[in-house]
């Protein structure tokens, strides 16, 4: 439920509303606003009776909101969030952030050629695996916490903030030691206590749309993490599994423009991880862009036919370098004409 009140209303007036809800053993939410002031309800099963909140002083209009996200909600948040990693700034209004590197951390000197690579073609954010979560037990499963601190040793080598992914409770610490945003991989999007603990720290997160998972499910998943109130989140679109198999997955770029309209948080795409294709990576980069992406995560690799994971689907340094220079000058172009949405 959401209560809207009069431009008018005293702080004493909304303070007896934040009364009221707590006093029917729900919470109250203050959600910020420059064009109104409201009170968002959490914690309620089902309906909530608002007789009572809708005749005390200053209410202009209560609205019930059925969807399992709120404050995920742009009812509940009109405003767009911006996302800062570092020095970067990831949202509405901002220039497309780039997150670029290997799939996994292999080496030192892997990671910082990659860094050194991805660096002077103008990515803004360093990725790299550091505990890899793969379809099969014999596959290369990340360096661990060395791994970590490899991906650190390059990003402040080249002066870039640095992304990896988190499996499990028992890794957060570790992660949040090294790493300056926590990802959180399609595998996890519903693991719920993963998602509740990342929710308690004030870090950065992003989290992948689950290989199964609709937009409401998706969503939802990201309620898990601004309720434990973490609001530094970014969502990733990484494709979807369907019955094509010609790519690895398929990527749903409708769900760019949909989630902006329904969500305040950014969203970026991960090109590399939808399509699984070198050659398709370029193009789905650019089509992210069109439809609205506040970013795109791409995997580079400094010698990609020797990669230890997903060398098929990473681009080489000068394939990376064209592409950020062919990037900024279709968002230039986007810019110039106001092709993508506002929001």
């Amino acid at each position: 439920m959401l209560i809207v009140m009069h431009h008018s209303a005293q702080q004493r007036e909304i303070e007896q509303v934040r009364a009221a809800v707590q006093a029917m053993g729900l919470r109250a939410e203050p959600i910020p606003g420059s064009e109104r002031t409201a009170i968002g309800v959490l914690g309620n099963q089902g309906y909530v009776e608002d007789s009572t909140i809708r005749n005390l002083p200053g209410v202009r209009e209560v609205i019930h909101v059925s969807k399992p996200y709120k404050l995920v909600s742009r009812d509940f948040h009109p405003e767009s969030t911006l996302v800062t990693v570092g020095s970067v700034v990831i949202g509405a209004g901002k220039p497309t952030v780039v997150m670029a590197g290997p799939c996994s951390v292999e080496s030192e000197e892997q990671m910082m050629a990659s860094a050194a690579e991805v660096k002077q073609a103008g990515a803004h954010i360093l990725r790299g695996g550091a505990f890899k979560p793969r379809t099969g037990p014999h596959s290369f499963q990340g360096l661990g916490v060395e791994g970590l601190k490899l991906l650190r040793q390059a990003g402040d080598a080249v002066n870039m903030p640095v992304v990896t992914e988190v499996m499990r409770i028992g890794q957060i610490d570790d992660v949040c030691r090294y790493a300056d945003m926590l990802q959180i991989g399609a595998r996890n999007m519903q693991n719920f206590d993963l998602l509740k603990e990342v929710g308690k720290l004030d870090h950065p997160v992003l989290l992948k749309r689950g290989m199964s998972a609709t937009i409401e499910e998706f969503l939802a998943a990201a309620e898990y993490i601004l309720a434990e109130g973490n609001q530094r989140l970014v969502l990733c679109e990484r494709g979807i599994r369907t019955f094509e198999r010609a790519t690895r997955n398929t990527l749903d770029l409708s769900v760019v423009p949909l989630v902006r309209q329904l969500s305040h948080l950014p969203i970026i795409v991960d090109p590399s991880h939808a399509t699984g294709v070198r050659s398709l990576v370029p193009v789905m980069s650019k089509a992210a862009l069109v439809a609205g992406a506040h970013g795109l995560m791409i995997e580079v690799h400094h010698d990609p036919e020797r990669a230890l994971c997903d060398g098929a689907q990473s681009l080489d340094g000068p394939a990376f370098a064209q592409l950020m220079t062919e990037l900024q000058g279709l968002q230039n172009f986007l810019s110039s004409t106001s092709v993508t949405m506002g929001m």
